[in-house]
């Protein structure tokens, strides 16, 4: 049953892609259009990142819940409503110009938007082999740069000739587009796609050994019944929150970028607000080419977190990079320096993403993925508002220099998780000298499937006395 849906799969990535293109438009986007905003409402940079920070804020309240949800009903109804309750909310903060307003109305568009980031997640899961998944993964996670760099790019145009509303209508009218286009593509997959994916034991504990993303492996989280654990079940697992944790100070680096470059060339530097927006444009650009090769990357090496870790790593360098081009760079090469780090601080989502998913017990994918996307909201509300006070009280130079610690606790919070490997010795062992009064040695037989699996599964820092995931807890 491996070629059931192997076409329509790329139509269901395509329209999921779509869909989160078009609400990370408003999710990060808006701070193209963010000098507009704030002469419009008169904010300084820290009241500019609260505002940018409501749509992020409005999806903490309802994503953890969306996943259950999702889970139960499917990818195309929680889509379209969230979509549909996206377009209402965007076209009232068009109408509304009072700050109060908008920014309330932002936040219920994230509220709702929400459903997008989780069922778009798991349609990859569900229609993707493990084999193909980081690549599909990457695909679909590129829309969240894509889409917020082509708003960054247009927005300001659109601002510029009609004003700001204009601009609200237009994000508006993308995330009806983009909910017709689900209603009339997306579909649950045939029961035999379902059933051709191994099921873990109805016996299996609350925190099941799983593999994270071994080449191959079908979707872990989406088989079987949603009633064979419970969100409850879910939450139990620790590597999930660990996971978790990770992602969410990998997203302090990505949203200084996102939500800054625009103001660290425009206010620090003098360039135009125009230009700036295009320097942000590429940047997301950039972000959204690299998370298709690191999703090439980690179906490459059979892993997602090994390479997650090297990415934390990166982002901490590529933040030192730019804090030291703030101080010395010409603007051309600051610019240059800010394109690179944002992409390597935006290419590691998919990895984590991905991570969650394939930790999932069956049929409980979709509430994982909420919850390991929960905490990088979390971080993602936070980080313009503080970063922005950050920013007034020490400077570009010194809050990049802060902000790259954050990246390096995330590879370090990682590490126990760590997949591993069978050893491999070096070189062939010796074979014993035979002895005339010697019992000839029986050779080990192949290792049994369990033992096999459990070689390559997500295991636990043995130094810090846990036991190996393959085993029971």
């Amino acid at each position: 049953m491996r070629n059931v849906g192997a076409g329509y799969r790329w139509v269901v990535l395509a329209v999921g892609t779509v869909a989160q293109a078009t609400t990370s438009a408003y999710f990060q986007g808006l701070a193209g259009i963010g000098p507009a905003l704030r002469a419009e409402h008169g904010l300084t940079l820290g009241g500019l990142g609260l505002l940018l920070a409501c749509p992020t804020a409005g999806i903490l309240l309802t994503l953890l819940a969306w996943g259950p949800v999702v889970d139960r009903y499917g990818e195309r109804p929680a889509m379209t409503a969230g979509l549909a309750g996206a377009a209402g909310c965007l076209f009232g903060a068009g109408l509304g110009h009072g700050l109060a307003t908008r920014a309330v109305l932002l936040a219920l568009a994230g509220a709702a938007g929400a459903s997008v980031t989780t069922a778009s997640g798991r349609a990859v899961l569900t229609w993707f082999p493990g084999a193909r998944r980081g690549v599909a993964m990457g695909i679909r996670q590129c829309a969240v740069p894509a889409g917020s760099g082509l708003a960054a790019a247009g927005l300001p145009a659109v601002t510029g000739h009609f004003g700001v509303a204009a601009a609200f209508y237009a994000l508006a009218a993308c995330c009806l587009a983009a909910g017709i286009a689900v209603v009339a593509f997306i579909r649950e997959p045939p029961e035999a796609l379902r059933e051709d994916t191994p099921k873990p034991a109805a016996a299996r504990p609350a925190r099941p050994a799983r593999p994270v993303g071994p080449a191959g492996s079908a979707a872990p989280g989406v088989a079987g019944s949603a009633a064979a654990s419970s969100t409850r079940d879910v939450l139990r697992d620790r590597r999930l929150w660990r996971l978790s944790a990770a992602a969410g100070l990998l997203v302090v680096p990505q949203f200084t970028m996102v939500a800054f470059l625009v103001e660290v060339l425009h206010d620090d530097r003098g360039m135009s607000a125009q230009r700036a927006a295009v320097v942000l444009t590429v940047a997301q650009a950039a972000g959204a080419l690299a998370r298709i090769l690191v999703g090439a990357w980690s179906d490459r090496v059979g892993a997602r977190l090994r390479p997650l870790r090297v990415l934390a790593v990166a982002a901490a360098v590529g933040m030192v990079a730019a804090a030291g081009a703030t101080v010395a760079a010409p603007v051309g090469l600051l610019a240059v320096v800010l394109v690179l780090v944002t992409a390597v601080t935006v290419c590691w989502n998919g990895l984590a993403f991905t991570a969650a998913g394939e930790l999932a017990p069956p049929g409980r994918a979709a509430t994982a993925m909420a919850a390991e996307n929960t905490l990088n909201f979390v971080a993602a509300a936070a980080t313009p508002p503080l970063v922005g006070l950050l920013v007034t009280g020490t400077g570009w130079s010194r809050a990049f220099l802060l902000v790259a610690a954050a990246p390096i606790v995330a590879a370090v919070t990682l590490r126990p998780i760590l997949e591993r490997r069978p050893p491999h010795p070096p070189h062939p062992p010796h074979p014993p000298i035979a002895r005339p009064d010697a019992v000839t040695p029986v050779p080990n037989p192949v290792p049994p499937p369990a033992r096999r699996a459990a070689d390559s599964l997500l295991c636990t820092d043995p130094s810090a006395g846990s036991p190996p995931i393959g085993g029971r807890a």
